[in-house]
């Protein structure tokens, strides 16, 4: 897979975890009515995307680490909330993040410089 659709997919998969976000916070299954205060979970992936949208390394190598935030809050809610629907939200979290750890890794991994050839005598 090429670089630029390997960047692509991050993208889109950091897009769906903003939406996802939102609509659980805000509209499907808020922890509580009123507690909106949770949605701002997602401010830290809006902040990313114009990094990662110009493909700053860094930026993905940061976020191959803090993506994992969103996947244990996926993994612990969809184990143990008490609504269905929660708890099926945090699995779709935890599969999106998931999904974008190894985007993320496969990404920085085509960026990497190719090794220098060793020459044996």
């Amino acid at each position: 897979m090429t670089e630029a659709r390997l960047r692509q997919i991050v993208l889109g998969l950091f897009i769906a975890l903003i939406v996802l976000g939102l609509a659980w916070e805000l509209w499907l299954a808020p922890l509580r009515p009123g507690a909106w205060l949770m949605s701002l979970k997602v401010l830290p992936l809006v902040i990313a995307l114009p990094s990662l949208w110009r493909a700053q390394l860094r930026t993905f190598q940061w976020w191959s680490m803090l993506v994992m935030i969103y996947l244990t809050e996926g993994l612990v809610r969809g184990m143990s909330d008490p609504s269905a629907l929660s708890a099926a939200l945090g699995w779709l979290e935890a599969v999106l993040s998931g999904a974008a750890f190894a985007a993320i890794l496969l990404y920085t991994r085509s960026r990497r410089p190719p090794k220098p050839e060793t020459h044996q005598a």
